[in-house]
């Protein structure tokens, strides 16, 4: 989703969210964030899962001069010392070893994901081995640039939808769907302004 839309779809939001309206107006839109489709963003994924975004890219850098091409075939070409050597743990050498065996198959159909329903491609993600419904729902939002996504299970989303709303205590992941049902179609804006947010608010 490009900035034109974010924008446009944020004053749809400010029209039907008083709370949200006045956020906006104070800390203003947050940046697009786009990744390209294909392997080397589910790869990309895998690497960033549980460490800091400085590391997965040091690790990604470290892969991609590894292999001889980001690509399923390039990464069969590789052993597994010399992916741990470029920063790997052995259940992400796993994972991304199905990951490609997943692309080779078919069981994992990349390039028609884009033609499938929100609700089918994060189906079809979460059935390879490493990839929840958030590491899906991410891919829908910045890779197929789907318009009405809400990772409801992400952490910084939870805390700054409490203060949005002047919470105690942060939702749960149903209850911060809940909340933010009304943002529909448009939660992925809503989404990207509650990280923005995130980062913008001082802490308690």
């Amino acid at each position: 989703m490009d900035q034109k839309h974010i924008q446009h779809h944020l004053k749809q939001l400010a029209q039907i969210d008083s709370d949200l309206a006045k956020a906006i107006q104070h800390y203003g839109a947050p940046a697009p964030r786009q990744r390209p489709e294909g392997f080397e963003t589910f790869l990309s994924t895998i690497i960033s899962q549980q460490i800091s975004t400085a590391a997965a890219n040091a690790i990604m850098d470290r892969v991609r001069a590894t292999l001889p091409s980001l690509t399923p075939e390039g990464l069969d070409q590789v052993t597994d010392p010399a992916l741990r050597a470029a920063g790997l743990s052995t259940r992400k050498i796993e994972y991304a070893r199905g990951l490609a065996l997943a692309t080779q198959t078919g069981t994992l159909l990349i390039d028609q994901l884009r033609d499938l329903e929100d609700a089918q491609v994060i189906e079809h993600i979460t059935r390879l081995r490493g990839f929840g419904a958030w590491s899906a729902e991410i891919y829908c939002m910045f890779s197929l640039g789907r318009p009405d996504i809400f990772p409801a299970g992400d952490l910084a989303l939870q805390i700054a939808l409490a203060r949005l709303k002047g919470l105690e205590v942060k939702p749960t992941p149903k209850e911060a769907r809940a909340l933010t049902r009304h943002w529909q179609p448009y939660r992925t804006a809503g989404a990207l302004f509650l990280w923005h947010y995130y980062h913008g608010i001082p802490n308690p």
